[in-house]
């Protein structure tokens, strides 16, 4: 639901005079988010939605598309020409000396980046300002209902079980014909999805020794793709229910195809363990003490520990993402390594902390979710934390 009043408060919180919302045939997926666009909604012209701090929002419209933003609250101007246009803009603008847009400097964050340099130079030609509007996108956009929290819960319980499903299966395998195809692991969990409502937007990693050393690795691809006794194994897997607004549950553990685990898996594994700890730690501590918290500062609590033990190189992504209908969603990231995410952690949204070390012989990483709820607590979901890598062969 668009909510003016929150918006307007929010612009007031965050120091903005207004918010300039524009779209050009699809180019900012997030300015339709945030405005609720129609669904199917396939626009061929340009269009602006000014919300002001105070007072009454304003449409810019094309004159062949004149009704696209009648769902919204506003006064309407209608234009022809390009000069028509930069005339209307700027009286919409009006005296605004600081504007949000979905614009980053320097790029330094380009999943907010949306609109094109050349936009930007024409409101600032009107001697207005414009910042980012980052930290209202993560607000309005990846802020869940309660709804889409239960969503995402039932969600985890399915993705949880999903590894029991999946460490059973390779374990009767090896047991019988002693080993198992990547590929049909996978398709297990597929199938448990598939048994319990729940879809995914792709299949599940399933990455055995040096492929699970390959953070985006494409299960059954690699050189060796057969699982046997001895074998470490990385699964990673995502799902959401088949119902509108559903939010993703996204969890990555790790096995080791024996009774016994040996020492060197144990050893990376408890450093990437203690890696997502901290990261959990550094987000409890900010809120515990109403602090404000940045996903690069979580990024650099986690880092840290990785970079401490020696394995710097080997954390080669970004510590977590936003979740929410989208694996990866729209809101803050835990990132101070591939961008620059200075967006705040905030209440009511939900994200992965997700160290990894990725060697040539085997990788580790370790995925969780956590949800902040509207009171500021922190909540791990998924299941419990892996506290050691699964013996595979005791399941």
């Amino acid at each position: 639901m668009f909510d003016l009043t929150a918006i307007q408060s929010a612009l007031r919180e965050f120091g903005f005079d207004g918010w300039l919302l524009y779209d050009f045939r699809g180019s900012n997926i997030l300015a339709q988010r945030i405005l609720h666009m129609p669904a199917g909604f396939h626009g061929s012209r340009r269009f602006f939605y000014y919300i002001p701090a105070t007072g009454t929002p304003q449409k810019l419209v094309h004159c062949i598309e004149p009704d696209a933003l009648d769902h919204l609250p506003g006064e309407k101007s209608i234009y022809l020409r390009w000069q028509e246009l930069e005339q209307h803009l700027q009286k919409i603008v009006g005296s605004a000396k600081l504007v949000a847009m979905e614009y980053s400097p320097r790029n330094g964050n380009p999943y907010i980046s949306r609109v094109d340099a050349g936009t930007i130079e024409l409101v600032r030609s009107f001697g207005c300002d414009v910042g980012s509007s980052g930290d209202l996108i993560s607000r309005f956009e990846s802020v869940l209902s309660p709804e889409q929290v239960q969503s995402h819960l039932k969600a985890s319980e399915i993705t949880n079980a999903a590894f029991g499903k999946a460490w059973s299966f390779i374990a009767e395998r090896i047991r019988t014909v002693g080993f198992v195809e990547e590929l049909d692991v996978c398709q297990q969990i597929l199938q448990h999805f598939e048994e319990h409502n729940a879809t995914t937007y792709s299949p599940p990693i399933v990455g055995v020794n040096a492929n699970g050393g390959n953070p985006h690795y494409s299960t059954g691809s690699g050189a060796c793709t057969t699982i046997r006794e001895g074998d470490f194994v990385l699964v990673d897997l995502w799902a959401k229910l088949k119902t509108p607004g559903a939010c993703y549950s996204d969890l990555t553990r790790t096995g080791y195809v024996g009774t016994t685990v040996p020492e060197k898996y144990n050893q990376v594994f408890q450093i990437v363990a203690a890696a997502r700890d901290a990261g959990v730690q550094c987000v409890r501590d900010a809120f515990a003490a109403r602090r404000p918290v940045t996903g690069g500062e979580v990024d650099d609590a986690v880092r840290r520990v990785i970079e401490t033990a020696g394995y710097g190189k080997q954390f080669c992504h970004r510590t977590g993402h936003n979740l929410a209908q989208e694996v990866h969603g729209n809101g803050t990231h835990l990132d101070n390594l591939e961008t620059c995410e200075q967006r705040l952690i905030l209440p009511g949204t939900l994200f992965t902390i997700e160290p990894g070390i990725y060697l040539p012989e085997f990788g580790v990483r370790s995925e969780i979710n956590v949800y902040i709820t509207q009171q500021g607590e922190v909540q791990v979901t998924g299941g419990p934390l892996q506290t050691a890598v699964v013996p595979i062969l005791l399941q």
